[in-house]
């Protein structure tokens, strides 16, 4: 049975940058993944520091795991890729961008209890630079979410302004600079709630971020990034992935059709957003 978005929905995304689709995830895909999620937490407990797979904070440990990212889990568990790619969330995908869709990548960003760290406002498509901005990132809230929880805020509109600069000077940070914060119109911003199994859909260009979590329960959210078959990358960051670039509906484009907009384009180390934001890297 396909998922797919009422005309409504589609004017709603492309009119605001973002959709909110409130438990929008099967029971059984949401047990699921969840089972698959705390596995990993579980696993996390061998480390010690952040590695290729585990982004952890800084006082992780064995005890008290705190993660801030399952990096690429499409790659660790065959679950999180049957997802991604077999899901009804792929119907969403092909909603938005048309028939012809490419998986990117996915990560899981997780803010543990009174923690997590703060995500401070930036577009994505700086990170990955296409030929166009036909991508999207479909978010799953694994846990019920609510006011003060590190909820991922939204501006409004911001797809349809201009991309902004994300480098300090002349070092990577992966976040919107201080003399730009008065043109984003921050105040404007919108931080959905809602129960485990509700779904956010953003566009590449739209600004967002997500402050702490001062709640006591953890904030999972597994995010799978998709483009339109003729959307090319400029960088080769997934690439090396084992799911990066696959075509996972219909067909591959022989074409790649090119936005007159301009992309800034990132260094070609950028580490995770977490090590770029809080200077590790």
């Amino acid at each position: 049975m396909k998922n797919h978005l009422n005309q409504t929905q589609i004017e709603q995304y492309h009119r605001d940058g973002f959709l909110v689709l409130e438990e929008f995830l099967s029971p059984t895909w949401l047990k699921r993944l969840r089972q698959t999620t705390e596995a990993f937490v579980e696993e996390s407990r061998k480390v010690e520091h952040s590695d290729k797979v585990f982004d952890v904070e800084p006082d992780h440990t064995n005890d008290n795991p705190r993660l801030r990212r399952l990096n690429n889990p499409s790659d660790q568990d065959e679950t999180y890729w049957e997802f991604s790619s077999q899901s009804e969330i792929v119907d969403l995908a092909e909603d938005i961008l048309g028939p012809d869709i490419k998986f990117h990548h996915s990560k899981l960003n997780f803010k543990f209890p009174h923690g997590g760290e703060e995500v401070k406002w930036h577009q994505d498509i700086q990170f990955w630079p296409h030929t166009n901005y036909d991508l999207i990132t479909i978010g799953v809230y694994l846990e019920d979410v609510v006011k003060g929880q590190g909820e991922m805020g939204f501006i409004p509109r911001s797809h349809s302004g201009p991309l902004f600069d994300q480098y300090e000077k002349d070092i990577w940070r992966g976040y919107i600079q201080s003399a730009d914060l008065p043109d984003i119109q921050a105040e404007t911003a919108i931080f959905p709630t809602g129960k485990a199994g509700t779904v956010t859909i953003h566009n590449c260009r739209t600004i967002h971020g997500s402050y702490p979590n001062h709640s006591s329960h953890r904030r999972p959210l597994l995010l799978q990034t998709y483009s339109a078959a003729d959307a090319f990358a400029y960088t080769d960051l997934v690439r090396k992935t084992k799911h990066g670039e696959h075509i996972i509906r219909g067909k591959v484009s022989r074409w790649a059709r090119h936005d007159p907009r301009p992309c800034l384009v990132p260094p070609t180390k950028v580490g995770t957003i977490f090590q770029a934001q809080q200077k590790e890297i």
